[in-house]
């Protein structure tokens, strides 16, 4: 269902939520977004001028967009309209089209239509919106905790502009904290209670960049705690544990931070890997998913540099199944550690995708008949490589015919694997020099 209100629309009732109370009402008052609404950049000529366009709003929870696109519709003079992906369908798109357009004809009056959680809605449910944002009778403007190159239609995504709101900085929530402790009118100025700088920061530090749990703590302790200042106590029982951390185990700042640990290790840094890896058990990752993606990149990113890396690897993740949590995660912080530190070569993972390009190019090329089983006895003879000299059957070519030889295979010179490239150096020499004897032999 969509919710209605108008432009002008009332301020949020004593019984609401802080976080709902104080939400900001003009530029000024929006906190942690600076780089965003700084004079002269888009959103802030949105807001100056008064012309919305259709958006989506991209961020943590907790970082505005519901607030930025209220704001938006207040500045513009706009009808506001808003639906929740998760309760919503297309029939209450349908009713809200037919309201927008009726909104225009009554009152020439755009409507903005914010669609919180616009990610889970389906093809068919996005789709539905590209008319009207076409024509202008909808100006969308989405919000998402996901990536929307990855969870919008391409069709939706080209008619809209993406703007990325980031998790606040522990100085903004104190801004934001401080703002509402001596808010008279909207926040808790008359409740009569104090509440001092250090656990100001504490609150900020506990939200771990999420105004709403922000301004929910704030109101929590100061409730428990009454007129008065809030006893250290107080506070200690509010934020008992732990703040839950910006991580979801199948969304976007899971995926980053599995890449920052892959990067840090590929880039030599074990301290920072190790930070990772702290970084994502402590937001709630499965410590064996982890030791399998350790075991990823030690093929991808160290491979025959320093095969005693796979091996590692592989007991760490052996040693988290048995152990389980927390004692086995030393054993995967120590295959970490030895990663980050050891000969880096991605030769194996190169050569491994050229091959997988040759073989989908190529099709099935039949085997040389003389690598068959058994060998066709109209081929040349099999040459068995142990009764040759040095146990390598020199000129000797194991690709099929209509491949001819392929080099994917290129070791760099780091760890063991600079004493591979010496070898295949050395047996590509005498391949050379044993083909190029059978050539005069056949010339002569």
């Amino acid at each position: 269902m969509a919710t209605d209100r108008p432009a002008g629309e009332a301020p949020a009732g004593v019984h609401a939520p802080l976080a709902e109370r104080m939400r900001p009402r003009n530029p000024e008052e929006f906190h942690g977004q600076e780089l965003l609404l700084a004079r002269g950049c888009p959103l802030r000529r949105v807001l100056e001028d008064g012309r919305a366009h259709s958006m989506v709003l991209w961020g943590a929870p907790g970082t505005g967009k519901t607030t930025l696109a209220r704001l938006i519709a207040r500045c513009c003079n706009s009808h506001w309209l808003a639906l929740s992906a998760t309760m919503s369908g297309v029939r209450d798109i349908r009713a809200a089209v037919a309201t927008a357009r009726k909104q225009r004809q009554q009152f020439s009056q755009d409507t903005v239509i914010f669609v919180d959680e616009a990610h889970r809605f389906n093809k068919a449910q996005q789709d539905s919106f590209l008319p009207f944002i076409e024509d202008g009778t909808l100006i969308f403007i989405g919000a998402t905790t996901e990536n929307p190159a990855f969870e919008l239609n391409n069709a939706l995504l080209s008619r809209l502009r993406v703007y990325v709101l980031r998790p606040l900085d522990t100085q903004a929530l104190e801004n934001i904290l401080h703002t509402a402790l001596n808010d008279a009118e909207r926040g808790l100025g008359t409740w009569k209670v104090t509440v001092d700088a250090a656990q100001l920061r504490r609150i900020a530090e506990y939200a771990d960049g999420d105004a709403r749990r922000a301004l929910n703590t704030l109101e929590n302790a100061c409730a428990l705690s009454g007129p008065g200042a809030v006893a250290d106590a107080t506070l200690d029982k509010v934020l008992a544990g732990r703040g839950p951390r910006r991580f979801d185990r199948q969304g976007d700042v899971f995926y980053d931070q599995i890449s920052a640990l892959h990067k840090s290790l590929r880039g030599s840094d074990p301290d920072a890997a190790l930070y990772w890896f702290a970084r994502m058990l402590d937001g709630g990752s499965d410590p064996l998913y982890i030791a399998r993606r350790v075991l990823r990149m030690a093929c991808e990113d160290i491979g025959n540099a320093d095969p005693r890396a796979l091996t590692l690897a592989l007991a760490a993740w052996q040693t988290q199944e048995r152990l389980g949590s927390p004692e086995g995660e030393l054993a995967v912080a120590q295959a970490i550690v030895y990663l980050a530190c050891a000969a880096k070569s991605n030769a194996v993972y190169k050569a491994w995708n050229a091959v997988q390009r040759d073989v989908q190019a190529h099709g099935s090329d039949a085997v040389p008949g003389h690598l068959r089983h058994p060998p066709d006895p109209d081929s040349k003879p099999y040459r068995y490589a142990h009764d040759e000299p040095e146990a390598h059957a020199a000129g000797e070519c194991y690709f099929p015919d209509s491949l001819g030889e392929r080099h994917y295979y290129q070791p760099l010179p780091y760890g063991l694997e600079a004493r591979i490239a010496e070898r295949l150096r050395y047996l590509r020499e005498r391949n050379q020099q044993a083909r190029r004897s059978a050539c005069r032999i056949g010339d002569g």
